[in-house]
């Protein structure tokens, strides 16, 4: 019998082949404790997802926290559960956070793909992406570097995060130039309503390219779940405020009225509206969504079986048009 995150999709040419939905880890350690975070893991791969994101940093912008919080309770998970086989795990490496300092050098990369490996308790990264673009490090330096993690095993595939169409196209034409391994899948963030970064150059380049695409903030940080509302309290998450100040406003209402509706035509949520309009972009292989519960899992895993129309799109592509 078939599963919902069931069949597996290939990212780009990096050999992996992975679910529909990527389980975001930043909620792990943060407002979803070991045991919730156990209990979305285990719903996850019983419901057919092996593909789940992390990185170094998650979640070190919360008070106390260090950053590795996540993937120390994926490693947990792993080892516990005996699944290493069953999953691809991609973490990160880059990103200022924390303890962690930004940066794409030799010694940085090493270094934070030697802890990321302790923490999760594998011996093998499947993806490792660079979190975000470092201007101040030559792209000969890092691509070198991100190809020996791979001549050695240590890594599988690498990806980018962040980055301009400009600077990928560099990064790609770099490993070319020189022979070493390039990125072959990207991580954009791409949603119904943040579009600009993606759409047109970067994105027309993925294509090209055959780079897999996993964009991330697939929700539009839980606002396209349609929890906020003009004439209601705002959430009490540490979001809030954030979503407020981005998406409260006359285009994000028009887009949610118009995903109010085509769910309401489906008979499915708002939440399983907005990541099937991502999973009908053609490049795209896997939104990354985050769950605290067993049952938003649930409700990501009936996203990936709902087809909408040609019109249901393009009324979504209208409504969010600037």
């Amino acid at each position: 019998m078939s599963t919902p995150l069931s069949p597996r999709r290939p990212l780009g040419s990096s050999g992996l082949d992975v679910s529909p939905i990527c389980l975001g880890g930043n909620v792990f350690g943060w407002t979803a404790d070991l045991d919730a975070s156990f209990a979305v893991l285990d719903q996850f791969i019983e419901l057919g997802g092996n593909f789940i994101d992390t990185a170094n940093v998650y979640s070190g912008w919360v008070p106390g926290h260090h950053g590795g919080e996540s993937e120390t309770i994926i490693g947990r998970w792993l080892t516990e559960r005996g699944v290493r086989d069953r999953v691809v795990i991609a973490t990160k490496v880059g990103m200022g956070s924390g303890t962690f300092d930004k940066g794409l050098s030799r010694e940085q990369i090493r270094r934070g793909a030697e802890e990321s490996l302790s923490r999760l308790q594998v011996d093998t990264i499947d993806l490792y992406y660079a979190h975000e673009d470092d201007p101040a490090t030559p792209l000969d330096e890092t691509m070198a570097t991100f190809d020996e993690l791979v001549s050695e095993g240590l890594v599988r595939a690498v990806g980018s995060s962040n980055y301009a169409a400009d600077r990928l196209r560099e990064a790609l034409d770099t490993s070319a130039r020189h022979g070493t391994v390039a990125f072959t899948a990207h991580q954009p963030r791409f949603n119904l309503l943040d579009r600009d970064s993606y759409e047109g150059p970067l994105e027309q380049l993925c294509r090209e390219r055959g780079l897999g695409v996993a964009p991330y903030f697939a929700l539009a940080r839980g606002f396209l779940s349609g929890k906020y509302r003009p004439d209601q309290p705002l959430p009490t998450s540490g979001r809030a405020a954030g979503v407020a100040r981005d998406y409260m406003n006359p285009r994000g209402w028009r887009v949610l009225e118009t995903v109010d509706r085509i769910a309401a035509g489906h008979g499915v949520s708002q939440t399983q509206v907005s990541i099937a309009w991502l999973l009908e972009r053609p490049g795209i292989t896997a939104p990354i969504v985050s769950a605290t519960s067993p049952a938003q899992v649930a409700e990501l895993a009936d996203a990936a079986a709902v087809r909408l129309s040609r019109e249901d799109i393009a009324a979504l592509d209208a409504a969010g048009a600037r």
